[in-house]
């Protein structure tokens, strides 16, 4: 049975003084759930939340990385430096580096294929605008940012990572996905990765939702039989992201 897995994604928000005093605060409750726990600062959080959580079953994760080993790729982190400071999760190909850094499903592919490289776990991002949910096109996108996203690896690869389908128009907008909706993207994600790569790593796989996650929306988002647990945005910078883990 696939372990749950509740990811909070931070974005670009804490220092590292206010990191780690929420870390400090909130440890024992996140920590006490039977879900896979993770934490997704900022690059200069991630050391200082990782010793303030030591000890504990809490992981951590970058927000991106570069698919380089090294080189003179100004302001960017490459898979090794992750892999030294034992970070074992990074986000990958998130909706807001797609359209504000020119992220394609070609440098996603390129930054799973590296992370994968290094033992790091890519939560691999996919999902429709609003247009496109409107004009039915919701699947259609998810199979062009698969099949472009996911080229070139093999089953065992396929196991190993983790996919989160964030619709943008709910990402931070307080919009949700209906749970019919969560649930049908999802499935529609598993039967991809069954038809693309067998029926073993679609079992394996774990797939997230995310999108404006709450407390008040968890518990029944996360009980579909497709949906592995969450990609948590703005409900993770908070205590009550406990209530999040614990429906996990």
């Amino acid at each position: 049975m696939r372990k749950k897995i509740v990811a909070g994604n931070w974005k670009m928000n804490k220092t590292p003084k206010e990191a780690i005093a929420f870390a400090n605060a909130n440890k024992t409750a996140f920590d006490s759930t039977k879900a896979e726990v993770v934490l997704c600062v900022p690059y200069v959080n991630l050391q200082p939340v990782a010793d303030a959580l030591k000890g504990t079953n809490i992981k951590v994760g970058a927000q991106n990385m570069h698919f380089a080993e090294k080189g003179a790729y100004t302001g960017e982190i490459s898979g090794p430096m992750l892999k030294e400071m034992d970070i074992p999760y990074v986000i990958i190909g998130h909706s807001e580096r797609r359209e504000y850094f020119a992220e394609t499903d070609a440098t996603v592919n390129k930054k799973t294929i590296a992370a994968l490289l290094y033992d790091l776990t890519p939560i691999v991002c996919v999902g429709e605008s609003k247009d496109q949910r409107l004009q039915e096109q919701t699947n259609d996108v998810l199979h062009v940012q698969l099949t472009n996203g996911l080229v070139n690896l093999t089953p065992q690869n396929i196991a190993d990572i983790v996919i989160a389908y964030e619709p943008i128009w709910a990402i931070g907008t307080g919009l949700v996905a209906t749970t019919e909706q969560a649930e049908d993207a999802c499935a529609f994600i598993r039967n991809f990765i069954k038809d693309t790569f067998g029926q073993e790593a679609a079992d394996k796989v774990r797939i997230l939702y995310g999108g404006s996650v709450s407390p008040g929306n968890a518990a029944e988002l996360f009980a579909m039989p497709n949906i592995d647990g969450g990609l948590v945005g703005g409900a993770s910078l908070e205590p009550s992201f406990a209530e999040v883990i614990h429906f996990g």
